[in-house]
């Protein structure tokens, strides 16, 4: 099977990344045109709960699986490779059952009493087919980055969207003259269906490529797996733990501002107004571009892991620096744009000028929102997932904490929770940095980042003069546009020219290698 270098399985996963968020936003839209605000709400409701299910019957497998599995090849060891996939598999399948069987029975008594409209029922009960899907391609999906290969995981994220995008429309139109329910049911076994043509691709490559057999001796090496089950817990229950912290956060979030704004002595329409501006306009833009991170998160795991397994440790430092480097230039790129051109893009985007006042706030602290990913993927690598889970846990009692206090004061009002977002991000990095350099004595490459932000600023000078004297009689769009476009390439030039990328990191990149060999 074909190893990729951590540049190019991370390039790769970055244009998949971007391929799947445009096409998710077209699915949005058509979807959003043909049933409707009431019907959209029945979908978002259930959706929700889609991505809670997934998350528990992955159970942080895919991580682990990675880990494991790039330090079994790392010593040529498929017997291990075969244990964890067996394991891995089995334990899918007995959380599908569970889970599946739990949603069957349990989804008329949620619609009923915790989202108070029946009609959720249908949405909900077609999330059932998708538990064992994801379940399986948890397991191939960790397979592929534990063996550095991010090919076909990237395929399978844009055949997903391709195929949901190409029925969600049929589906939903065909069910509307029964009910927007129906409707809304109708978009997720869209997805549903693109999930099982997702997985059916990778099964396929996977049959094409293995070279271990799965289904031959599979109780035999599933019985003697207990270590490996219990390594493979070690990591993903961590794992799972964060991002079911990150969850409930998200759950008390609203309360928690919605409560200080009424104690500043804002009325609750005027509050949700806020909140929706807040954290439904402001924070999206500034991680918009957030398929980077997890792309190097995805890409970072198995390569830390190999390393670590061959005693590497100048590989790692090597590697952590290098991922780094590429989250503070893409997010830096990121940031920039949406400080300069904050006002316009949220006039363009969502017709909500005033809301460009959050992003003004948070933009300076969110650069450091793009090293979280890569940091928390080398501590994933080095078997320190408690230690990302405790980070993720005190980052979030912090943030609650900090939105209560200052949101609540009538001064700050709804900049204090923006003010609380921001500490959350500055507190989770450090910490997650601190982790980073205790466990490896791992040092940042300084000059790289004085010239990163040298890069940064002098793009952000370059963009507000050119916002204040260039294209003044454009139309808002194409002006923009244009603007945005031109700071781009001036940012880019700087970060050639300072030698941020170098010709040897291009030629990870075949196509760019080869224009400018």
């Amino acid at each position: 099977m074909e190893k990729q270098t951590f540049l190019r399985g991370a390039f790769i996963l970055m244009i998949a990344g971007m391929v799947t968020k445009i096409l998710g936003v077209a699915n949005r839209i058509v979807l959003a045109r043909i049933i409707g605000e009431e019907g959209m709400g029945l979908y978002m409701m259930a959706y929700p709960t889609l991505l809670f299910t997934v998350a528990l019957t992955q159970l942080g497998l895919p991580t682990a699986i990675s880990k494991m599995v790039a330090e079994a090849q790392a010593v040529d060891d498929r017997r291990k490779i075969k244990r964890v996939l067996t394991v891995s598999l089995a334990v899918v399948g007995a959380l599908s059952v569970l889970f599946t069987t739990a949603l069957m029975i349990g989804a008329p008594l949620v619609s009923k009493i915790l989202f108070t409209d029946e009609r959720t029922v249908y949405p909900l009960l077609a999330i059932a087919p998708v538990i064992p899907i994801v379940g399986v391609a948890s397991v191939v999906r960790g397979y592929f980055q534990g063996m550095q290969n991010m090919t076909p995981y990237a395929w399978s994220m844009v055949i997903e969207q391709i195929v949901r995008i190409t029925l969600v429309a049929w589906f939903s139109t065909a069910l509307l003259p029964y009910g927007i329910e129906y409707a809304a049911a109708g978009a997720m076994i869209s997805g549903i269906i693109g999930e099982l043509i997702s997985l059916l691709f990778m099964l396929g490559v996977f049959k094409a490529r293995k070279k271990i057999r799965i289904r031959k001796q599979f109780w035999r090496y599933l019985g003697k797996g207990k270590t490996t089950f219990y390594q493979l817990m070690n990591i993903a229950l961590p794992t799972t733990a964060s991002r079911l912290i990150g969850s409930f956060s998200y759950f008390l979030e609203p309360i928690v501002v919605a409560q200080s704004l009424a104690f500043a002595g804002l009325s609750a329409a005027a509050a949700t107004k806020q909140y929706g501006e807040l954290a439904g306009l402001a924070i999206p833009l500034l991680t918009l571009p957030s398929f980077i991170t997890h792309s190097l998160y995805v890409s970072l795991v198995p390569t830390v892991s190999e390393a670590a397994a061959n005693k590497r440790t100048d590989v790692i430092h090597y590697r952590v620096n290098q991922a780094l480097k590429i989250a503070m230039i893409a997010g830096g790129l990121s940031i920039v744009i949406s400080y300069v051109y904050a006002e316009p893009l949220m006039t363009l985007l969502y017709h909500s000028p005033k809301s460009a006042v959050y992003v003004l706030a948070m933009a300076p602290f969110f650069i450091l929102f793009y090293f979280q990913s890569p940091l928390a993927a080398v501590l994933q690598a080095l078997d320190l997932a408690k230690a990302a889970m405790l980070n993720s846990l005190i980052g979030a009692v912090v943030k609650i904490l900090t939105i209560f206090a200052l949101a609540s004061r009538p001064e700050l009002g709804i900049m204090g929770a923006a003010l609380g977002y921001a500490i959350n991000v500055v507190l989770v990095t450090l910490l997650n940095l601190a982790s980073v350099v205790k466990s490896i004595g791992f040092r940042l490459v300084v000059w790289d980042y004085v010239k990163g932000a040298a890069a940064m600023l002098a793009t952000g000078a370059f963009g507000l003069y050119g916002s204040k004297h260039w294209f003044t009689a454009w139309k808002l769009l194409p002006r923009t546009a244009l603007l945005i476009a031109a700071t781009a390439g001036f940012y880019l030039i700087l970060i050639i020219a300072v030698r941020l990328v170098t010709k040897k990191e291009f030629e990870h990149f075949p196509v760019i290698g080869k224009w400018i060999a």
